[in-house]
């Protein structure tokens, strides 16, 4: 009878599966390899060699903390000659003397996560058992079978593997883009992201449930949008913020990647990183997803409506000079973020709501008990299917509300003012392989006024819009002269028309404050109000008002918006027009500069500047700078003197590349007078020379 076979070494080809798996830059020190697709490990025997027929191999896999066959967290699985589709295999791919290379490969649906690897020899009735290590088994977008399969190479590149992007802020008459550093596959992120999941009080309730769950993205996609916020005091990652107050912790407006985020709430032993706004919940929530391999992306959608009472309509309520007053929760955010991840939904059982999916990780409202919202498909927004799960209605309010102004007058009466439809507009992601923006507003709603439109609004039960009715006569515009600096003043206009063939008197408000970009505002900075004011036949007039940087400035905050709201008032009928724009006041250009040719493994130099544009000098002057593969984490630059007006700060940073390719450096300068200022530049980093 054979002697037993003796397992002395083995290898799981972290490289080399690595290369195969898209996983490489996770590093080489695990394994990690994705779900459905081949991976191979050589096992090395020692005093004899492996014999078909002779000796039998088999595998134990196994992953959480009670791993059990009918839960699919437990297999155990021989040696075949072909392997099957539907659950684990092993096959001989070849022999060499003592080393067998056995390819081993996952069924499409298996549960994501850590598992451990065990391998059985036996001759006759002799047996061993070796535990080799553990590998990590991801989401695999590459596989036609998987659930979150991506059929465009270029946009699984893009929404799996790009670790920076932009995200769009701003408002909508002003875009502005800021640079992120998503990092997914930055050092330790991969194991944070299994710790989130670890953490979260499904899998404390009951463990065997939530790891059985795991191989279903729709399950995963709720779990973290729950754990990316604090709200539910479950240990989640970020605290959101919005009162300007954010001295006990980072300014929401100073991140500028995920990395640092994910990082301080492991080091900290998961208490809540201080402080997120949107924008910042749902990049962290997009590196979580592009780590464990689900394709996301992070997207804006301006004129935001928050519907607290789910009626679709947005009661706004403003005093006769133009002020909002808090009469109801509901609010219009000049915009909002959120992630999209694109998943099958097969608890749907509608084919044609595969595909993108919103999940919205910053604490709004609560679902099933939870602060959490979605994935709802954006193809059901777009059909007004409110039914289904999950969160479509709350989604569906967010781009569609009708927005109602209310004037209240001195006596207390209140009259309805006509102002043109506001909500979900200018709907915009990074554009696949290209720093532009996609508008993707079509993907949820039909244009507007279309029959389409009519259709969706009846079935979600919401009145077709009740504000296109605005053609009074009476037209009121609020334009802006040329930009807004920041540091400067600046002008804007009520343009007023009067498209009848009658005079009109009116009376004129025009006011300014500084505001947040949840809708939010502060002090008065430009008032003016006209009490008789004649409109001329088919005339128009442009009325100014000018912005001082002395009235704003104290007050701006760090979103860098002011609310401009205009009402006309006629005096023979009452009726009342109502326009509102928010402004945006424009922040320093940053430069970066690269000196030197950009090399894998070779030192670089950056050099990052900023002039002060404000009449008073900056103190306490900080430059952060990061990008995956081009510094090691985050740098952190001070400066030793104020910075005076109109003069430069600049900072040089050696770094040195790990990898070749397209990088984004990204850049943000805090000071006392000018916050959250962001600036990146794209550098190609040349391969070394072999």
């Amino acid at each position: 009878m054979a002697e037993e076979l003796v397992l002395e070494t083995w290898d799981l080809q972290c490289e080399r599966n690595g290369r195969e798996h898209r996983t490489a830059e996770m590093g080489c020190q695990q394994l990690v390899v994705r779900r459905g697709q081949p991976f191979t490990i050589t096992l090395h025997f020692s005093g004899r060699a492996y014999e078909e027929g002779v000796d039998k191999l088999a595998f134990d896999i196994e992953t959480g903390p009670c791993p059990i066959e009918t839960s699919g967290t437990r297999s155990h699985f021989a040696v075949t000659d072909t392997p099957e589709e539907a659950s684990w295999s092993a096959v001989v791919q070849d022999q060499d003397g003592d080393s067998v290379s056995v390819s081993l490969c996952s069924p499409p649906d298996a549960r994501i996560g850590r598992y451990s690897l065990t391998v059985e020899t036996s001759t006759g009735y002799q047996g061993s058992s070796y535990h080799i290590g553990s590998f990590i088994l991801l989401f695999n977008a590459w596989h036609p079978e998987d659930a979150v399969y991506l059929r465009d190479e270029d946009e699984r590149r893009e929404y799996v593997l790009s670790q920076q992007g932009l995200i769009y802020q701003g408002s909508r008459d002003y875009i502005t883009s800021t640079p992120w550093n998503f990092g997914q596959f930055e050092d330790d992120i991969l194991a944070i992201c299994l710790e989130l999941l670890d953490t979260n009080p499904k899998f404390l309730r009951d463990q065997n449930r939530d790891c059985s769950r795991r191989n279903d993205p729709v399950y995963i996609g709720r779990v973290v949008s729950a754990m990316v916020n604090c709200n539910d005091e479950d240990h989640g990652v970020l605290a959101g913020r919005w009162d300007n107050q954010y001295e006990d912790g980072m300014s929401p407006m100073a991140w500028i990647g995920s990395v640092d985020i994910l990082k301080r709430w492991k080091n900290f032993g998961c208490q809540p990183v201080k402080y997120g706004q949107c924008w910042v919940f749902a990049a962290v929530a997009c590196t979580v997803m592009r780590c464990l391999g689900i394709p996301s992306r992070v997207v804006t959608n301006y004129n935001s409506a928050h519907d607290t009472n789910g009626n679709l309509v947005i009661d706004r309520y403003l005093s006769e000079t133009g002020e909002l007053e808090r009469r109801s929760r509901d609010m219009i955010w000049n915009f909002h973020c959120w992630v999209e991840s694109w998943m099958a939904r097969p608890d749907l059982a509608r084919p044609s709501y595969d595909g993108w999916q919103v999940l919205d990780p910053t604490p709004q409202e609560k679902s099933e008990g939870v602060f959490c919202c979605g994935p709802a498909p954006v193809r059901a927004i777009k059909e007004g299917d409110l039914q289904l799960k999950y969160d479509i209605p709350f989604v569906f309010a967010e781009v569609n509300a009708d927005v109602v102004y209310w004037v209240v007058q001195n006596d207390g009466t209140q009259k309805k003012g006509t102002h043109s439809s506001v909500v979900g507009k200018n709907i915009s992601t990074k554009s696949v392989g290209r720093d532009s923006r996609e508008d993707i507003t079509h993907t949820y709603k039909y244009p507007e006024g279309s029959e389409k439109e009519r259709e969706v609004f009846a079935r979600a039960e919401h009145e077709t819009s009740s504000l296109r009715q605005e053609d009074e006569g009476l037209h009121l515009k609020i334009k802006l002269s040329d930009g807004a600096n920041n540091g400067c003043d600046f002008d804007v206009f009520a343009v007023v028309n009067n498209n009848t063939a009658t005079e009109r008197r009116c009376r004129l408000t025009l006011g300014a404050r500084t505001a947040s970009y949840n809708g939010t505002v502060g002090p008065q900075c430009g008032l003016k109000d006209l009490l008789n004011l004649t409109l001329e036949p088919w005339a128009e007039q442009r009325v100014p008002l000018r912005i001082l940087y002395e009235a704003y400035g104290e007050n701006l905050t760090q979103d860098n918006l002011i609310k401009v709201v205009a009402l006309l008032t006629e005096y023979q009928t009452g009726d009342v027009v109502v326009a509102v724009r928010d402004i945006l006041i424009q922040n320093p250009e940053i430069k970066i500069r690269i000196l030197g040719e950009p090399m894998q493994q070779r030192k670089l130099v950056a050099e990052v500047s900023l002039v002060n544009p404000l009449s008073a000098p900056l103190n306490n002057c900080v430059f952060m700078v990061e990008g995956a593969n081009l510094t090691d984490g985050q740098q952190v630059k001070q400066l030793e003197e104020p910075v005076e007006p109109q003069a430069e700060a600049k900072v040089r940073l050696d770094l040195v590349p790990r990898q070749a390719g397209r990088h984004k450096l990204v850049v943000d300068f805090e000071s006392d007078k000018l916050l959250g200022v962001k600036g990146y530049r794209n550098v190609i980093i040349a391969p070394q020379p072999k």
